[in-house]
């Protein structure tokens, strides 16, 4: 798993690349949530991630309930098996996705 982020004032783009699973998710936490203090928009490029486990949908509900305080938070470019877990799981509900 790889992340790219780029920071734009405070709007934070982030691609996330291969699978947030139990093995993963630590490293991508730390990663997407080191300096998003100072974010109002966050943005999470979904196009290359492969899967994601339980452990990342906690990940994404613990970003979404930050960034619902302080600003927006959007997903981008799901693929057909990441949004079968996100309707599964109801998270379509929770989270924007686009």
């Amino acid at each position: 798993m790889t992340i790219d982020k780029k920071l734009d004032g405070t709007k934070l783009y982030a691609q996330v690349k291969g699978r947030i699973d139990t093995v993963t998710v630590n490293e991508a936490e730390k990663v997407l949530k080191a300096g998003i203090d100072s974010v109002t928009d966050l943005t999470l490029d979904f196009k290359e991630l492969d899967y994601i486990s339980s452990a990342g949908l906690r990940l994404l509900l613990s970003l979404q309930k930050q960034m619902n305080k302080q600003g927006s938070m959007k997903i981008k470019n799901a693929n057909e098996t990441v949004l079968e877990i996100f309707e599964v799981t109801g998270f379509c509900d929770i989270l924007t996705v686009e």
